[in-house]
């Protein structure tokens, strides 16, 4: 009970915090692609990721960068591919400051400009974080891919085999999210 207090008592001063905060989101422009680079080379342990077996050069994708001020508190790079936008990287330097939120809302924008309609995700089987992330925002599991990180290693051997909370890194969870023009259908109430 003192733990769950505790956690109310953070998640209310980050919310104050981010109150006075002055968050900017504006678009990956060139002199932000070194910075992409190196967060992907920080994150993902190396400059490209993976996601369905597929390379993709995050610093070469169209995105978002949060700022506030002069700093760069978050990023988000993704894909367009038919009537489907895939969020291919998504980091917020400080969690529980609607930062993410924030992001993924920008791409949801240019997503609908574009013709899409579905959102959609992959992350490991280790990264907790990220799943409670896009189930809180209407997200759904939508495949999950047993063991591919073992394949997934043949491109990119340097991921390390236990990840988040000592979890055993294998799997990919995909998640999705339809674009409907109805909120309450989004977020399936």
């Amino acid at each position: 009970m003192e733990n769950q207090v505790d956690n109310e008592r953070l998640l209310r001063f980050a919310a104050d915090l981010c109150g006075k905060c002055e968050m900017q989101i504006t678009e990956l422009t060139d002199d932000d692609r070194k910075w992409v680079q190196e967060r992907t080379e920080l994150l993902f342990g190396g400059d490209f990721v993976v996601s369905r077996e597929e390379v993709h050069d995050p610093h070469e994708l169209p995105g978002f960068i949060a700022s506030e001020g002069p700093e760069r508190v978050g990023l988000v790079t993704y894909n367009i591919t038919g009537k489907s936008c895939e969020i291919v990287t998504i980091d917020a330097l400080c969690q529980f400051m609607g930062i993410g939120t924030e992001l993924l809302d920008r791409v949801e924008i240019e997503a609908r400009a574009a013709g899409c309609n579905r959102l959609w995700a992959i992350t490991t089987n280790d990264n907790l974080d990220a799943q409670r992330f896009f189930q809180k925002r209407g997200f759904v599991v939508s495949e999950v891919r047993l063991g591919s990180m073992s394949k997934i290693r043949l491109l990119k051997p340097n991921i390390p085999r236990e990840g988040c909370y000592g979890i055993p890194i294998r799997d990919e969870i995909e998640f999705e999210r339809p674009l409907v023009n109805d909120p309450a259908a989004r977020l399936g109430t």
